[in-house]
This record gives C-alpha cells, structure tokens and sequence, in this order.
C-alpha cells in the first residue's frame, strides 16, 4: 500500500512489512537495533558519532528526519514486522534527493541478521521504489555496495538494478577508503511535471 498524503506521516505497508519515519517513542528500540547489530555493520557503515546513543542526539536527528522529509530532501524510514510494529528490524532511506534535470537520489538500506534470508529486504526495497517511482515521481534510483557484499548486490539485482561500473576509494568506511559498485534503477513511468 502506498501513501500519497502529505499531510499524514509517512508509512508503507507490504504484506510482511510496516516501513515509516521514526518517531520519538521509537528511541529505545533504535538503540536496540544499532547495538544489537553494531559489529555486524562495521564493515559497511561509517563510525558512528560519539552521542549517537543518546536520548538527545535521537531527538534531534528525528526532527531533522522529518523535516527533511517534509522539504522534499529525502525519507528515511524503518521498517518493522507487521505482527510487532514496535521492534525495528531493518532501515532503507531515500537520500539526497535531486530534482531538476536529474529526478534522482540514492537508497540505501540494511537489516538486522537475524531476518536475513526471508526476503524482506526486498519487499521493504520494493515499496519504497514503488513510492519513489509513482508517488516522488523520480526518475533515477541509484544503490551502492562494497564489491564483498554479494547478498546487497543479489538484492539490487532481484529488483532490477543495473551495474553501471566500480568506483575506486569511493567512501570512508572502518578507517580505510572502500571501492564501491555502482549500481542503478530507472523509472519506465516518470513523467514530465
């Protein structure tokens, strides 16, 4: 199900899945889910910052997400298990936003080890395209993964990204400069506003 209400906060719905921003409330459960998860992540995400795993930090990166979202620059959402819409179990978000000549922004994603292999990357990455595509109505997807990470590329290419070339020292990760493959998805359907 795809929202297209501005007014409302953001929320999707597939058959396994609840993906939406957060909310204040959500804080405790964030912090689960990035302790639980945080030496799995090392080698893909940047080094979190130092009050990362404090109340306000949360507070106020969840306003900026919201606002963000508000002003058209991206949507970050979590997704949670449809039966327990408390429990975080995966993030995706749509960054940098640009519209123009270029209707483009990155996804990207990850998700709690103990849901892998059960498909609901995909689904969660299938909805989001979705409301990308038909509701942002952008033009260009464009997902990155570390040439190691076989099961990221498996799910790009399940929903229909191109690899499009590597990127040499493309980001900063655990300390060193990582070679990225670059990867890509375009809107059959978008139309000119």
């Amino acid at each position: 199900m795809i929202q297209s209400d501005p007014s409302k906060p953001l929320m999707l719905r597939t058959a396994r899945l609840i993906l939406r921003l957060p909310e204040g409330r959500d804080i405790p459960e964030i912090f689960r889910y990035f302790q639980e998860n945080e030496e799995r992540f090392v080698p893909t995400h940047p080094p979190k910052e130092t009050e990362f795993f404090t109340e306000s930090f949360w507070a106020d990166r969840i306003r900026k997400v919201n606002s963000e979202f508000k002003d058209g620059k991206s949507a970050k959402l979590f997704l949670f298990d449809v039966d327990n819409d408390t429990e975080i179990i995966g993030t995706t978000n749509l960054s940098d936003i640009t519209r123009g000549v270029f209707q483009a922004c990155y996804i990207g994603y990850d998700l709690s080890g103990g849901y892998e292999s059960q498909g609901l990357m995909t689904e969660g990455l299938q909805a989001v395209i979705d409301y990308a595509f038909s509701v942002l109505n952008l033009h260009r997807l464009m997902a990155n993964y570390q040439p190691y990470n076989i099961r990221s590329g498996n799910v790009l290419t399940r929903l229909g990204f191109v690899i499009e070339g590597t990127a040499k020292d493309y980001l900063l990760i655990n300390g060193r400069w990582r070679d990225h493959v670059l990867t890509s998805l375009t809107n059959p359907r978008w139309k000119k506003m």
